[in-house]
C-alpha cells in the first residue's frame, strides 16, 4: 500500500484515500466526505482500478440527472471563467487544499508552493471541465508560515477555439482577509473557504507578439525562434491617492466623502499587494493638511502584515508619499 491508493474498510462500506501511515501499523484514511480516519493495515483492502472503471461506467450508464457540482449549463452555451483555490476544513485543526475547475475549459496546469525562498511542486497535470484535485494539506496553528501557493494554467478544448496566453496566479493568505472567503466551494459543494484566480480583473501573461508571416520566416531560417519572455503579472508598486487621480469629477464631493474613497483605495491596494506576495509599495498622498497621512499611518501602525513604514524618497516625493515594507 502507498499513500495515494484508494481503499475499502474489510468490515465496513467506507473507501477513501490513503493520506499517511500511523504508528502501530495503521494508516489513515481520507474518505468521500472529507474526513480522515484510522484504521488497521489488515482491515483495509485495495480497491482495483478496473472495479473502479466498471463503476463508472455503471453510473453513466444509469446516469440521468448530471452528478456534476456545476449547475447544468445551457445548451450552446460555454463557461470561460471558474477556477478557484478550495481550503476545505478537515476538522478545527486542519484543511486539505484543492485546485478547482467550474469551467468547460481542459486545464493543463502546474501548483508549486514558494516558501522563504524555497520552491517546490506540489502537483502538475491536466483538470477536466467541473472537477478539481487535492494539492495539500495544511495546519491552522502554522496558519502564519504557509507558502505562496504559484499556479501555471493552459486552457484547452478539442476542435476550433481561440488561443489563449498561459494564465498565472501567485496567492498568499493573509489572516485579515481569509475567513471574509468562507462560502460554499463550487464542483466539492463544501463549506470552504475560497478564492477565485481568474475573475474579472485579473490578467493573464501576454502571449509573444509574432505575426503568422515573421513566424513562417523564422520557421525556415536556421537560427532557432526566439519569443518575447512573457512578464508575470504583478500589483502596482506606487498609487497615487490624490483624489483626481482617482476620481475625475471630484469637484462637488464633500470632504469626508474624499476621504473616504482614499482610504478605501488604499485598503484593497494594499491587500492586492500583500495577497499577491509583495514585498513593499509606496502611497502618495501629497502634504495638505496632512489628515489623509496620519490617518494612514495610523492604520499602517495597527496592521499585522506591516514590517515598518516611513518617508518615501523626499527627493523624489517630499513629505508627500510614505514607503510601506510588508512582513
Amino acid at each position: 500500500m502507498n499513500i495515494g491508493d484508494k481503499v475499502r474498510l474489510v468490515h465496513g462500506r467506507e473507501e477513501g484515500i490513503i493520506s499517511r501511515f500511523l504508528p502501530g501499523n495503521q494508516v489513515e484514511i481520507e474518505i468521500e466526505d472529507g474526513f480522515r480516519i484510522p484504521a488497521m493495515r489488515h482491515e483495509v483492502v485495495l480497491v482495483s482500478p478496473m472495479e473502479g472503471q466498471r463503476m463508472k461506467k455503471a453510473e453513466e450508464k444509469d446516469k440521468i440527472v448530471p452528478r456534476s457540482g456545476a449547475a447544468p449549463r445551457p445548451a450552446g452555451s460555454f463557461a470561460e471563467k471558474g477556477i478557484y483555490l478550495v481550503f476545505v476544513p478537515i476538522n478545527d485543526r486542519e484543511l486539505t487544499v484543492h485546485l478547482v475547475n467550474n469551467t468547460d475549459w481542459l486545464l493543463p496546469f502546474v501548483a508549486a508552493s514558494d516558501h522563504e525562498g524555497t520552491h517546490q511542486g506540489l502537483v502538475g497535470g491536466t483538470l477536466n471541465a467541473r472537477s478539481s484535485q487535492k494539492i495539500s494539506d495544511l495546519l491552522i496553528k502554522d496558519f502564519e508560515q504557509w507558502p505562496t501557493f504559484d499556479f501555471q494554467v493552459l486552457h484547452f478544448r478539442p476542435g476550433t477555439f481561440t488561443a489563449r496566453a498561459p494564465f498565472l496566479k501567485r496567492i498568499k493568505c493573509r489572516a485579515q482577509s481569509f475567513y471574509k472567503k468562507k462560502s460554499q466551494a463550487p464542483v466539492l459543494l463544501k463549506e470552504a473557504y475560497v478564492y477565485q484566480l481568474d475573475e474579472d480583473g485579473e490578467v493573464a501573461a501576454p502571449a509573444g507578439n509574432i505575426s503568422p508571416q515573421e513566424l513562417r520566416e523564422r520557421m525556415l531560417s536556421p537560427e532557432p525562434l526566439k519569443v518575447p519572455p512573457s512578464r508575470p503579472v504583478t500589483a502596482p508598486t506606487t498609487v497615487d491617492l490624490h483624489i483626481e487621480k482617482l476620481l475625475p469629477e471630484y469637484a462637488k464631493l464633500p470632504k469626508e466623502e474624499i476621504l473616504t474613497i482614499q482610504l478605501k483605495t488604499f485598503e484593497q491596494q494594499l491587500e492586492q499587494a500583500i495577497a499577491g506576495g509583495a514585498d513593499e509599495m509606496t502611497f502618495i498622498h501629497g502634504v495638505g493638511n496632512g489628515v489623509l497621512r496620519s490617518e494612514l499611518h495610523r492604520r499602517l501602525g495597527q496592521h499585522q502584515h506591516v514590517q515598518y513604514y516611513q518617508d518615501a524618497q523626499k527627493e523624489k516625493f517630499g513629505y508627500g508619499a510614505t514607503l510601506v515594507k510588508i512582513k
